[in-house]
């Protein structure tokens, strides 16, 4: 008996997968793994520490260590250092999109992914949702921490709203970076260490924690372009007054610009891997 051909365009026979998966499809599919990552805290509690001890001891350490020298009170340091820690810990806090991804390959979670139907991105993306379920716990830890030595908003709810967004927003831009190097790494101990390589350098030369105009000429002009100064002086702006458009549209344009590169070298270095 022969075989008929399936025309094109129709649902395919019974008991073959879809070639092809389409978005809403995939946007589910990738909300169900990042629940996934997110179960994993509650059988695994000690996950929350990884993240949550190292901000903490930031924020006391250089208050009490470094406030009354820098600022000449600890009030008025912790008033100008807490919305540079808050972008500090949320690009520290995208490594662990990087290792969990790294985690998930090395022991063969991605070969048990791709024989299921799902959209290829979905896992990659998945990942990065739950990373923003860490960042916000990380977020409100920090400005917990915070309001208990007496840092206080003062542009109230808005404003407060508006740098959570914005942190938001540059950690889904910037976890691509983060998932470039759980691609390419060859165990998640490494992506650690490119955290401690390139994002210490990056992250403490920058206005967090002094005022760029007590820096050299040469250094302020790197301080000035670095991302990380400018997420600090737009969350300064929002939280406390001054300026605002400026900064927040060059952290979205270096957002931006940071998803353009990584997203797609990530994507097809995953399928390369996989």
């Amino acid at each position: 008996m022969s075989t008929m051909a399936v025309p094109a365009g129709s649902a395919a026979p019974k008991g073959e997968l879809p070639q092809r998966v389409g978005l809403a499809d995939g946007v589910r599919q990738s909300l169900t793994l990042a629940w996934r990552t997110v179960v994993q805290v509650r059988h695994n509690p000690w996950e929350l520490s990884d993240f949550s001890i190292q901000p903490i001891m930031f924020v006391l350490l250089f208050t009490y260590v470094f406030g009354g020298a820098i600022a000449g009170s600890v009030g008025d340091y912790l008033t100008f250092m807490l919305p540079g820690m808050l972008a500090m810990n949320m690009l520290f806090v995208t490594l662990y999109v990087g290792q969990g991804l790294n985690t998930d390959l090395t022991k063969g979670v991605f070969d048990r992914l791709r024989s299921l139907p799902i959209a290829r991105w979905a896992p990659l993306a998945g990942r990065i949702m739950a990373d923003q379920v860490k960042q916000l716990w990380s977020i409100v830890l920090v400005l917990g921490v915070g309001v208990i030595l007496g840092f206080r908003l003062e542009n109230g709810f808005l404003g407060l709203l508006g740098t959570v967004l914005l942190l938001l927003v540059f950690a889904l831009a910037f976890s691509w970076v983060a998932v470039l190097v759980g691609l390419t790494a060859k165990d998640a101990e490494r992506v650690q260490i490119f955290g401690f390589t390139a994002l210490f350098p990056v992250t403490f030369v920058s206005n967090v924690f002094v005022p760029v105009d007590t820096m050299p000429g040469w250094l302020q002009a790197w301080v000035n372009v670095n991302p990380v100064s400018i997420i600090a002086d737009a969350c300064r702006g929002l939280m406390l007054g001054g300026p605002v458009a400026t900064p927040v549209i060059q952290t979205l344009l270096w957002a931006g610009a940071i998803a353009a590169v990584f997203a797609p070298l990530s994507v097809w270095t995953f399928k390369r891997r996989v």
